[in-house]
């Protein structure tokens, strides 16, 4: 029987990776971690289904305790996985799936080397700031700062895994793309067992 996986999605801001795990919870069962973080929640967001919504206090207490798979500051707020939900699901024997930042696959990474790191990148940079633009959530210096940290990340997506292209329009075969890769992977006898 195969170890279950643990799946690391990350990529720039606004290359649709909330809508690449959207759509990938129709097609695979796995447990889908949810991020604690410090920044205020945007319309529609709901606290413990979209993220964790914690204050600074919180979030430096979850650190301390080694509460957090990873954690990273990002545009002036915390992120971080909380690791027992995601232990859980893999000594159950699901798969778990964490959507990072590239700072934060880095983390993991070095936690636990035979994680499955996935990185969704823009089909262009000129696109991805069409994305970004399109959200309408955040100031021009803002976008400017997303853009620079995403021409940096696009070029550390050499030490993951797989890179996959979030093509405009394709979700569904972004997620197969994704669901391909799991299976395979999950089969492979060189992916050793996840020990966090």
């Amino acid at each position: 029987m195969s170890s279950p996986l643990l799946v690391v999605i990350s990529g720039p801001s606004g290359v649709g990776k909330d809508a690449v795990l959207h759509a990938l919870r129709k097609t695979a069962d796995a447990h889908y971690a949810i991020t604690a973080t410090t920044r205020p929640s945007r319309p529609g967001e709901r606290d413990g289904v979209h993220h964790y919504f914690v204050d600074d206090v919180r979030f430096r207490q979850m650190q301390a305790d080694g509460e957090l798979l990873e954690s990273a500051q990002v545009y002036d707020h915390w992120y971080g996985v909380p690791k027992a939900p995601v232990r859980e699901a893999l000594a159950s024997g699901h798969d778990a799936v964490v959507r990072v930042d590239v700072q934060g696959a880095r983390a993991v990474r070095a936690l636990a080397p035979s994680a499955l790191l996935l990185f969704i990148a823009p089909p262009s940079l000129a696109e991805l700031e069409r994305r970004l633009r399109l959200r309408r959530t955040e100031s021009d210096d803002a976008l400017a700062r997303r853009l620079a940290a995403a021409r940096d990340e696009l070029e550390q997506s050499a030490w993951f895994d797989y890179v996959v292209e979030n093509e405009t329009g394709a979700i569904e075969r972004t997620v197969q793309r994704i669901t391909t890769i799991m299976e395979v992977e999950r089969g492979s006898a060189a992916r050793g067992e996840v020990v966090l």
